[in-house]
């Protein structure tokens, strides 16, 4: 009879920690959002990129007091520009950063598209994009900023650069999951 309540309680233990360590797995990776989607569908403000020619003034019209540049666009505008590349999990879409007219900063990305996953972070980094797994565990090798948790695996999302933050310190944006540090996917930002 002893023999047979410790089979038992050896079983049961056993049983406990197969259940704990399930449980635990499921937390760490998630898999169920490989499954789901999060759509975000936010209002991209309108811009122009930077090489865009002024309008010509009307020969009537008096010349300018100065012909330097001001600190304050105009209007908005698109400073850099690159397409998505996939790391770890297929990324496609295209990530911009804007100068407002203000004077702020923004991180737009436009029609992405990746994999749901846990942990998953929007980073600026002053690393280059490398295609391949070469390029996978790159972006916390050198300066990057953490921008925001992702607000979703598909769709338009507006991100606020911080003030402090100088966008040209940058090279490009990581779909980057901290939990695994790892990207997803990444583009590489270039002059527009």
């Amino acid at each position: 009879m002893g023999k047979r309540i410790f089979r038992s309680r050896a079983a049961w233990t056993a049983l406990a920690a197969a259940v704990l360590v399930t449980a635990l797995a499921l937390y760490w990776f998630q898999p169920w959002k490989l499954f789901t989607d999060t759509y975000v569908d936010e209002a991209v403000p309108p811009a122009r990129t930077t090489s865009a020619t002024p309008t010509p003034a009307p020969a009537s019209a008096a010349p300018p007091a100065s012909t330097a540049p001001t600190a304050t666009p105009a209007g908005n505008e698109i400073l850099t520009a690159g397409e998505f590349v996939t790391h770890e999990h297929r990324t496609t879409g295209s990530a911009e950063i804007h100068r407002l007219a203000d004077g702020r900063h923004q991180l737009v990305i436009r029609n992405l598209s990746t994999s749901s996953g846990p942990d998953l972070r929007v980073w600026l980094t002053d690393q280059p994009v490398t295609l391949g797994k070469a390029g996978w565990r790159v972006f916390d090798d050198g300066e990057w900023v953490e921008l925001a948790r992702l607000k979703g695996n598909q769709g338009n999302q507006v991100y606020e650069i911080p003030a402090s933050v100088d966008p040209r310190d940058f090279r490009s944006v990581s779909i980057w999951c901290k939990r695994f540090a790892v990207s997803f996917g990444a583009a590489d930002l270039r002059a527009a």
